[in-house]
């Protein structure tokens, strides 16, 4: 053998990160200097025998298994954060494999279905792997069923092909529609790590959370309690990320005529109503309890939108008249509002994940300007206490 396989650097790029290596610190394990790895990555060179022979003997590879075309990756067990089945055990949506987010989380994968508004910005989401339930009966005995969340069911054992190595991936569940751009400032951190949101009402979060199936669930919370009374997991840290005002969000029509849950009932509009267990739904049943109405009056109470946005869209698309949702999206939409509650949304990080890396890298970024420059700039957001820790 007198030179090495090519290829285009990106096998060492992924390799690299997959195993949370800096560039630096790859050069200095293999002997070489940083601008040959990044050389090597940017396509820009080819490595030599001799570098990519260093190069794969840091990385515990070979070099036709660094450098050349390789082979599809084998299937790995993963606990999905919903079913990839329904309840007569077909595939949700359609046939054959499901399209993944597939990210490792303690010891375990875990992987986030990407179907409906998990599955979709104002595009696709990248997957990481390609799913199939492993057998018909429930998740194992470990897992929990949550009950809420995009697909309305809970956790399931399956096996994940992955497309390209999995890589450190901070995961979230949680509401909070500035969630997402975590992505951009962990992205920029060496080495990088990728961010994976499961859009999920608190109470889903916390469970979540409390199985250990996520780095941070986003909650509501009052002390160390979430909001619904739900006590925290033992041990777990408790950091502030947004506040907003919640309440009913409005077609600009009713900005007037409008202003409590009695008008919407008196009015016999239509609402569009959040999953049980979010945060906004329980908000709307303590007005209604308020209000001495019942849920059979209130046209629309068993609708189930995924998140805050999800509830603005379907206003100013003129699907409902009114729903419950945070300020800030139904200022992203020019929609009406009339606050309820003011609402303190913090991150909430199991103790078991605490020292990993994932983490160690979201308190990094809580801090950066940038976040909170772009927190500051989303009408109807507070960030004073983006990052901070409860006593």
């Amino acid at each position: 053998m007198t030179e090495p396989p090519s290829g285009t650097g990106a096998n060492l790029r992924l390799a690299r990160q997959v195993r949370g290596f800096s560039q630096q610190q790859l050069a200095s394990m293999a002997g070489v200097s940083r601008q040959a790895v990044s050389a090597v990555e940017s396509g820009h060179s080819d490595p030599s025998l001799r570098v990519a022979l260093a190069l794969a003997q840091a990385l515990g590879m070979s070099v036709e298994d660094l450098f050349g075309p390789g082979e599809p990756a084998a299937p790995v067990a993963a606990i999905s954060l919903a079913p990839l089945r329904d309840g007569n055990g077909r595939h949700v949506g359609h046939d054959g494999p499901s399209r993944v987010m597939l990210a490792p989380v303690g010891d375990r994968f875990i992987a986030l279905p990407l179907r409906g508004d998990s599955g979709a910005g104002l595009g696709f989401l990248s997957a990481g792997g390609l799913a199939v339930p492993l057998a018909a009966g429930p998740a194992n005995g470990a897992v929990t069923p949550i009950g809420t969340g995009p697909a309305d069911a809970g956790p399931e054992q399956i096996s994940v092909r992955p497309i390209g190595p999995p890589r450190p991936t901070l995961v979230v569940a949680g509401c909070d529609p500035a969630l997402p751009l975590l992505a951009t400032p962990l992205a920029l951190l060496d080495p990088p790590v990728a961010f994976a949101w499961w859009p999920c009402g608190s109470g889903a979060a916390l469970r979540l959370a409390q199985q250990g199936l996520v780095h941070a669930a986003g909650v509501h919370t009052q002390g160390d309690r979430e909001s619904s009374g739900q006590a925290l997991p033992d041990g777990a840290t408790q950091v502030g990320f947004t506040a907003w005002r919640e309440g009913l969000v409005l077609r600009p029509g009713l900005w007037s005529a409008v202003d409590s849950v009695a008008a919407i009932a008196k009015r016999k509009l239509r609402i569009v109503n959040r999953e049980p267990g979010a945060e906004a739904r329980r908000l709307l049943d303590a007005e209604l309890r308020r209000s001495g109405i019942t849920p059979q009056e209130i046209v629309g109470y068993e609708t189930k939108a995924a998140g805050h946005l999800q509830v603005a869209a379907a206003i100013n698309a003129g699907l409902a008249d009114a729903g419950v949702a945070s300020e800030p999206a139904a200022r992203a939409y020019g929609l009406a509002f009339a606050p309820l509650a003011e609402e303190r949304f913090s991150l909430v990080i199991p103790a078991e994940h605490a020292a990993s890396r994932e983490v160690q890298a979201l308190l990094k970024v809580l801090a950066s300007p940038w976040l909170l420059a772009q927190l500051a700039s989303l009408p109807g957001y507070d960030a004073t206490t983006c990052g901070e820790r409860a006593s």
